[in-house]
């Protein structure tokens, strides 16, 4: 065998055998294998997916979206509504609303929960449709939720990580999602190995999502996180049925996934590298704040300033932004005439904090965005990129005030990722804040403790009795 033929079939076997790898991890993976720090934290990601959704499910893309499959038969739950669709109608629903107010946490695929949870709780439908079938426990659920968050977020650092995914264009809530929601779903319906990787394989096929609803604000943006959990959950259905997918996706091959979306960026060995060691929950984060997370920085270190300066807002003269290039092309609009729009613009995050006194849900109602100080704040806000940043660093903010004093600071480590955790008091508070939207008080404190217990539920279908 030629030099160049044996170069060609180890790179063929390494993307064969790390595929295979993953779907041995997804099969194989037992709750006991989870460290008790990450199960920890997987409960609060799954508490905090059930918040955002509920209060998302009252948005207008989600009614919008609920209204496409109006009168379409189903058993499976839109949760924060009496509607029931299809499995996997109702994954691509609750994936809509989870993404919604842009208050689903970060730092996976990149937002995991929205896409991984919706999925997994209609896999949990489909699963339990047959009385041979044992039913889904918690401990089983959060099993499932882990796989999904690792393969999703080990497929973007496959892809070059999110600022090169992101900045070639790729939505990676979309293009890489899809595979955690694959992993999860055939998680819950018991696939064997060669099963899920079939599942895996049919998910690449499914991938897609571009960033062309920054340019105006459009609404497709929410739409990702359910097109991924939908197409998640299919792919393990398909799988499920004996449909093959293509086993050599991930090798440098013409049409395999990496080759087509991260030609110059990939990094294939990121997708088993200390597989099953490195966890990638733990470095996913919970939003505080219902914006970007490429806002979050910008918004503690402005926050920061003004109580080192021991000033109020009109006594900020100006304020300005060095940021790096992505950051900028990401969260540098102005347009803050929708909801989608002004959750992506650091400069109203910013004029929101000195005007609202926060960057919650409330500041950005259409009444809040069109306050008079809004406009006049967005003008006094400059942002100046610095190519020297890293494409992954976090923006550095500087306050001037009315009186010539001058402060610079860069947070990085923003409060809601793992260095800068929420308490669990500050989550019930945001859990509350959002589910309450849709429900009774006295409902939303008996889900939640239900959620603080997810482990010892023997059954998780139980927890519709809240949800609806």
């Amino acid at each position: 065998m030629k030099d160049q033929e044996i170069a060609a079939f180890g790179s063929a076997y390494d993307g064969v055998m790390r595929m295979e790898r993953l779907a041995q991890f997804c099969v194989e993976t037992r709750f006991e294998d989870l460290p008790p720090a990450l199960v920890a934290q997987a409960r609060r990601h799954i508490l905090d997916t059930f918040g955002v959704t509920l209060a998302g499910a009252g948005s207008d893309v989600a009614r919008q979206a609920r209204q496409v499959f109006e009168g379409e038969a189903g058993s499976t739950l839109v949760w924060g509504t009496d509607q029931r669709v299809g499995a996997a109608q109702a994954a691509m629903l609750n994936g809509i609303a989870a993404h919604a107010l842009e208050l689903d946490d970060t730092g996976g695929c990149d937002h995991s929960g929205a896409v991984v949870l919706p999925a997994v709780m209609a896999a949990v439908s489909m699963s339990e449709l047959s009385i041979s079938e044992t039913p889904i426990n918690g401990r089983e659920l959060i099993t499932a939720v882990v796989i999904g968050y690792e393969i999703g977020r080990r497929v973007l650092e496959a892809c070059g990580s999110y600022s090169a995914h992101n900045g070639a264009g790729w939505h990676s809530t979309a293009t890489c999602g899809v595979f955690g929601a694959a992993a999860a779903s055939a998680r819950i319906l018991r696939l064997d190995t060669q099963q899920t990787l079939a599942a895996l394989g049919i998910a690449g096929s499914f991938s897609g999502g571009l960033w062309a609803f920054i340019h105006d604000g459009s609404q497709s943006k929410k739409l990702h996180s359910g097109r991924a959990a939908e197409g998640g959950l299919l792919a393990a259905r398909f799988a499920q049925q004996g449909i093959t997918g293509p086993t050599k996706l991930f090798d440098d091959v013409w049409g395999g996934f990496l080759k087509t979306l991260a030609a110059d960026t990939a990094v294939p060995e990121a997708l088993d590298a200390e597989l099953g060691r490195v966890w990638k929950l733990a470095r996913c984060s919970i939003k505080p704040y219902a914006a970007c997370r490429g806002t979050h920085s910008a918004i503690d270190a402005l926050g920061l300033l003004l109580d080192q300066l021991q000033v109020s807002a009109d006594q900020v003269e100006s304020v300005q932004v060095s940021l790096c290039g992505f950051l900028q092309d990401m969260c540098g609009g102005q347009d803050i005439n929708s909801l989608p729009a002004a959750q992506m613009s650091l400069r109203y995050a910013l004029a929101a904090r000195l005007v609202h006194g926060h960057c919650r849900l409330e500041a950005y109602d259409d009444e809040q965005r069109h306050h008079p100080r809004i406009a006049y704040w967005m003008s006094r806000i400059c942002l100046q990129v610095d190519p020297l940043l890293s494409e992954d660093g976090e923006p550095v903010v500087s306050l001037q005030t009315v009186d010539g004093r001058q402060a610079s600071l860069c947070v990085e480590v923003p409060l809601g990722a793992p260095g800068n955790p929420l308490s669990d008091g500050a989550l019930e508070e945001k859990f509350f804040s959002l589910a309450g939207r849709v429900m009774p008080r006295r409902q939303t404190e008996e889900l939640l403790a239900q959620l603080w217990r997810l482990e010892e539920l023997e059954s998780v279908r139980v927890l519709e009795r809240w949800l609806a």
